[in-house]
């Protein structure tokens, strides 16, 4: 008969295609029910938070939900920084847990469900009766909040027979919002007013207007009024016509597109929480600026705002189309050098250290990269080289694990969860060496998932950089703030990968040939970068700015 873990696993198949976890006592009955019971594929890695992370760098990849798995205790606690981010990303997955035993705990366990809540997670308990309903709930909960939820199955529960699995309803997820009611009909009436009468009309767009699929009503919307537009750093790729867009806002931004962003008197903004870096610490509108913002928030999320419209990024993009029917345009986008705004610094071969320079290397590395890529990042202070130089066709190939929660060493496991959702893709990832090293163990997993549909740039510079930056230069011990050079492609050796040491730009030629290859016969790649940490990147500078 099938137990209480087998209940779960079946009903959670119904619904996901992939399973990322370590297996343990507490979840060892859950994981060989997935094996031998149903059709989801199962995919170790090699430390519990990476998990989470592959779980989440599914769903960030291909919007669809996903499982990560761990025992209890020690299991479970590995995985609460990668919770916590996905909490804090707004990334629906499922933990199945192993827990305590229902006759209370044991010495080594640990209040999970406390832990949980203490990251904004909640946790359902699954029971002998109850089992298949249960995980139904939970992820009708992850589906329609857009969270992570917790499923713990009891030690003591986990292999006890639950009888024939009932049929299970399908999770019930509430539909998208509308714009409804007279205010938000007259804000409504307001915008397109607005946008109608405004010289220098800009469309703002960030992850939240991808997820409604508003790409094309924003795109008609551009059309209608003569827009420039741009995109935060999630939402790259949002608008169709990338003629007229000035690329990610804030201090990934380019200066003269940033510039162009100022003179705008109409702002609109899509799908987008407008943060402090999205927002340049409030400097990325001029006070003159009319701005508005739709969003599925309950209300506007920053100051700036001057009207607000609770719903979806595409229900009220079309609304604004239909409203601006016939309007001539305002002929903006048409009077400017868009290229020419959005163009960054290109760097020398070597700063003034003789290391690398890490803006021509980012350049180099876009010209080389495959076309299909869909791009995987850590934390750090390198962010700013991938985000600003490599462009991406659409906001699912470019992911930023740990941003939200301001976390470090999620890179690797990305790359696990991301190819198994995209495995026609290659995938990239993009990381410093601090974060690299806090998630070696997950090297293998990359190497092992991807083969030769994946590779990594590493941007070594032999310390913290953000630290180096934002404390060092403060005058504080730096020592604290460095690492021994390590070599990371004799790591990826290690554990069957290509390693190649980059000094030089002419050092990524074997980029050039890796790309041309067979992916079925070549191996994962590492570049390993020895860049200048003298190179600040220009959104850290911005923070530098701001906290002196």
């Amino acid at each position: 008969m099938p137990t209480v873990s087998a209940h779960v696993a079946l009903t959670l198949a119904q619904h996901i295609d992939a399973v990322f976890g370590v297996m343990g006592n507490g979840n060892a009955y859950f994981l060989d029910a997935i094996e031998k019971q149903t059709g989801v594929g199962f995919t170790a890695v090699r430390h519990e938070q990476g998990a989470v992370v592959a779980a989440d760098a599914h769903y960030r990849a291909s919007g669809r939900i996903a499982a990560a798995t761990s025992t209890y205790g020690a299991g479970f606690t590995n995985t609460i920084t990668a919770l916590a981010e996905a909490v804090q990303a707004h990334i629906p997955l499922v933990l199945v847990v192993g827990d305590e035993p229902t006759s209370g705990p044991r010495p080594w366990d640990v209040d999970q469900i406390a832990l949980a809540s203490g990251v904004g997670a909640r946790t359902y308990t699954v029971g002998r009766a109850d089992a298949a309903a249960t995980t139904v709930i939970a992820i009708e909960h992850a589906l329609t909040y857009r969270v992570p939820v917790v499923l713990a199955i009891p030690y003591d529960v986990a292999a006890l027979e639950a009888g024939e699995v009932p049929a299970a309803p399908q999770p019930q997820v509430p539909a998208a919002p509308a714009p409804k009611g007279e205010y938000a009909e007259g804000m409504l009436d307001r915008i397109a007013q607005a946008l109608r009468s405004a010289e220098r009309p800009f469309l703002l767009a960030g992850r939240g207007a991808w997820l409604a699929g508003a790409g094309d009503a924003l795109g008609a919307l551009a059309e209608a009024t003569g827009a420039l537009t741009a995109t935060s750093a999630l939402g790259r790729g949002v608008f169709p016509d990338q003629r007229f867009d000035l690329g990610v806002t804030g201090g990934f931004g380019a200066e003269g597109a940033m510039e162009l962003v100022r003179t705008a008197d109409v702002a609109v903004v899509f799908g987008a929480s407008l943060n402090q870096f999205t927002m340049r610490f409030g400097a990325l509108f001029a006070p003159g600026t009319q701005v508005f913002q739709v969003d599925v928030a309950p209300a506007a999320t920053h100051a700036h705002v001057g009207g607000f419209v609770r719903a979806d990024a595409r229900l009220a993009a079309e609304a604004l189309v239909a409203r601006l029917e016939g309007a001539a345009g305002s002929g903006w986008r048409e009077s400017v050098d868009v290229a020419a705004a959005r163009a960054y610094e290109p760097g020398d071969e070597t700063a003034p250290d003789g290391r690398l320079d890490p803006r021509s290397a980012a350049r180099r590395i876009a010209e080389l990269l495959p076309e299909d890529r869909v791009v995987v990042s850590d934390g750090g202070h390198f962010i700013g080289w991938a985000n600003m130089y490599w462009p991406v066709a659409s906001p699912d190939r470019m992911m930023m694990i740990g941003t939200a929660f301001q976390a470090i060493g999620q890179g690797w496991p990305s790359v696990v969860g991301a190819t198994r959702a995209r495995p026609e893709a290659t995938v990239v990832l993009t990381s410093g060496d601090g974060g690299g090293l806090m998630a070696i163990a997950d090297l293998e997993s990359a190497v092992r998932s991807a083969a030769g549909r994946g590779m990594a740039v590493i941007w070594n510079d032999a310390a913290y950089g953000a630290e180096v930056n934002l404390y060092g230069l403060k005058g504080l011990a730096r020592e604290p703030m460095l690492i021994p050079e390590v070599d990371f492609a004799a790591f990826a050796a290690a554990v069957g990968a290509e390693g190649v040491v980059v000094r030089t730009l002419a050092d990524l030629d074997r980029l050039a040939t890796w790309t041309a290859e067979d992916p079925a016969t070549r191996r994962f790649l590492v570049l390993d970068l020895r860049i200048s940490g003298d190179v600040i990147a220009p959104y850290q500078q911005e923070i530098i700015r701001v906290n002196s």
